[in-house]
């Protein structure tokens, strides 16, 4: 198919290409970062450089910058009881997160399965305030982890608020910010995050690098990967030269221009989805969302059907729930948020980012009355079995 149009934005972004000039060239360097030999200060020029720019984009300072492989291990390293600040050494008794976390947070990282507890959403998914005080009443020195949008529904948790109740019961507060860059502000300080992690193909970077970002005098005390002390101590291995080049020209290039248009175009494309499935159910509707992600279920249209179909017809949708091995997994987010099971097993995921356009638009909306005329004539199950 000659024309295609991409709405899996929330899964990775397509590289910039200021990332991929900057990757190439990062190629072709010779040291290792390490070295303080010409070539390994080139590199290490690289990196620093690469390390200002991310730390710009989060509005923090770049020694609080920390690369790792991806957000999925950024997430894993500040999930440690270790969390030390100047004011203390003591180790974190409790992690308390939402029930609509990133599968790489509701593992727990190194903390015991006794010291996690998951707290309650609304029906909009937004974390229940009232139940994180109770929860915290019950730990001295707790470490709380939420996420500042969802990758499914796009609601945005009200993130100041929440780090207000935490620091006030004494705790610390990290941040799942993988979805915002270039959507809303995600600026650390401005959020009262302690902990902030990011990925660099979300934003237009390669994939298999991310960062950790801390304020202030937050500090991981015990570092997940541990060996020749690169990061400044937080993260040992040789770094990976190319892929942070190009997650810092992603991040420099990344701003908040286009996220009125894409809100904008998220508009048409929900007002089209109900002009065509007046029954479809638009998921944290009256929360705070990102500008560009719609979750969305027709009642009858079952998402791992309607994902090949919408392929087959040129558009990149994807469902709202995780994907293990190609087979579409149960929504976490959408049973936490009381969503029945029959039309959770509907949903579907369009996400749009900067390159998006109108006529993109209108070619998902296109696609999307064949899929739902196919199944209200019954045809679609046999026409992709054949």
């Amino acid at each position: 198919m000659s024309e295609r149009a991409y709405f899996d934005w929330n899964a990775t972004a397509p590289l910039r290409e200021e990332a991929r000039a900057a990757m190439a060239a990062a190629l072709s360097l010779t040291g290792n970062a390490s070295s303080v030999h010409a070539e390994g200060r080139a590199a290490r020029q690289v990196v620093e450089v690469a390390r200002e720019k991310v730390a710009k984009l989060a509005g923090a300072e770049a020694k609080n910058v920390t690369f790792t492989a991806g957000a999925t291990e950024a997430n894993m390293l500040a999930l440690t009881p270790a969390i030390a600040t100047d004011r203390t050494k003591s180790l974190r008794d409790r992690l308390f997160l939402s029930a609509i976390e990133h599968p790489s947070v509701r593992s727990g990282g190194r903390f015991a399965a006794a010291q996690i507890e998951q707290l309650p959403v609304t029906g909009d998914g937004l974390l229940d305030l009232h139940a994180l005080r109770t929860a915290l009443a019950r730990a001295e020195r707790p470490l709380v982890s939420v996420m500042l949008a969802n990758n499914e529904t796009g609601a945005v948790q009200p993130i100041r608020d929440i780090a207000g109740i935490v620091h006030a019961a004494g705790g610390v507060l990290h941040v799942d910010a993988v979805q915002a860059p270039g959507r809303i502000d995600c600026r650390i300080g401005e959020l009262g995050a302690d902990l902030l992690s990011l990925s660099a193909h979300k934003l237009g970077g390669p994939q298999g690098v991310g960062a950790l970002i801390g304020r202030g005098d937050i500090r991981i005390a015990e570092p997940l990967i541990k060996g020749g002390g690169q990061e400044r101590g937080q993260r040992a291995g040789t770094e990976n030269v190319a892929a942070i080049a190009g997650f810092g020209a992603a991040a420099a290039a990344t701003n908040l221009a286009d996220a009125a248009r894409m809100a904008s175009l998220r508009e048409r494309i929900e007002t089209g989805i109900k002009a065509i499935a007046p029954q479809a159910v638009i998921f944290s509707a009256a929360a705070p969302r990102l500008p560009n992600t719609t979750l969305f279920a027709v009642p009858g249209m079952k998402a791992e059907t309607a994902i090949i179909a919408f392929d087959l017809n040129g558009i990149a949708v994807s469902s709202g729930s995780a994907c293990s091995s190609g087979k579409v997994q149960a929504s976490h987010v959408l049973a936490a948020m009381g969503v029945e099971p029959a039309l959770a097993q509907c949903a579907l995921r369009v996400s749009l980012g900067r390159t998006t356009s109108e006529h993109d638009v209108e070619n998902l909306l296109t696609a999307l009355t064949k899929v739902v005329s196919s199944i209200r004539k019954g045809r679609i199950d046999a026409g992709l079995a054949a």
